[in-house]
């Protein structure tokens, strides 16, 4: 079914397929031989220094389907370069976060898949994604200052200076809850934000959120910036509101 001559087709059908049967929303798209600049860019954010790494220094890419979920986690999938059958699918690290972020978090390195895109999905479903969300969840943490990171099974809700609370939720599913509670998620670093212009539906947010993550077996935690007093209750009961009439912060790069 996949053993196509062409083998843009055969790339493009086996990610399509991939993309269907692996958890949560996924779609792919092609990126051909004659998309240099994008091939490039690519290769460049491609977060492996093992199989893929290894692939790409003897191969330069020349074609590539990128699979993408709407929390911007993106994996790579591209044809392996040896005598077996096969793809390799890498992660993507996201753009835009600093040099720092990355500091002691280790790559999600790429998997080698069969032809058979149904046990491939298994297979990254059961080893890379979980790595992937993982250092993506703590490169994205690391990038709001150092403050404490979430886990799969909680989320960290981090107080920001400004009054505002910010969070890099290890699973997609959280990050589904957060936005329908007004989160909003920046489309260059993928940090979840929730502002405190309004503090009375800051609030409503953050209560109503935790039992919603708790019914899928995620717990929820309240972070303080240094000199803000520390909660005595969590988001799940009465989150304490930061004081209003606040001027908010410019962000500077």
């Amino acid at each position: 079914m996949y053993d196509h001559h062409d083998t843009s087709d055969r790339l493009a059908s086996y990610a399509d397929v991939l993309a269907g049967e692996l958890p949560g929303t996924w779609t792919s798209s092609h990126i051909p031989v004659d998309a240099k600049d994008d091939l490039a860019e690519l290769t460049d954010r491609i977060w492996d220094l093992d199989l893929a790494a290894a692939s790409l220094a003897d191969h330069p890419l020349q074609e590539a389907a990128l699979l993408s979920r709407p929390d911007g986690a993106q994996l790579v999938l591209v044809d392996r370069h040896d005598e077996r059958d096969g793809f390799l699918i890498a992660a993507v690290a996201p753009r835009a976060l600093p040099d720092k972020a990355y500091r002691a978090v280790p790559e999600p390195n790429g998997i080698a898949l069969v032809d058979d895109p149904f046990l491939s999905a298994e297979h990254v479903a059961d080893d890379l994604l979980p790595r992937y969300d993982t250092a993506l969840a703590q490169v994205r943490n690391n990038a709001l200052g150092g403050l404490q990171h979430s886990q799969a099974d909680r989320v960290v809700l981090n107080w920001q200076p400004d009054g505002s609370v910010a969070t890099a939720p290890v699973d997609h599913r959280a990050g589904e809850i957060l936005l329908a509670h007004g989160f909003v998620q920046d489309p260059q670093d993928g940090i979840y934000r929730l502002n405190g212009d309004d503090t009375q539906a800051q609030a409503r947010a953050l209560r109503e959120i935790g039992p919603q993550l708790e019914a899928i077996g995620i717990g929820t935690g309240l972070q303080h910036p240094v000199g803000r007093t520390a909660p005595t209750t969590t988001p799940a009961s009465t989150p304490p509101v930061p004081a209003g009439n606040r001027t908010p912060l410019v962000r500077g790069r």
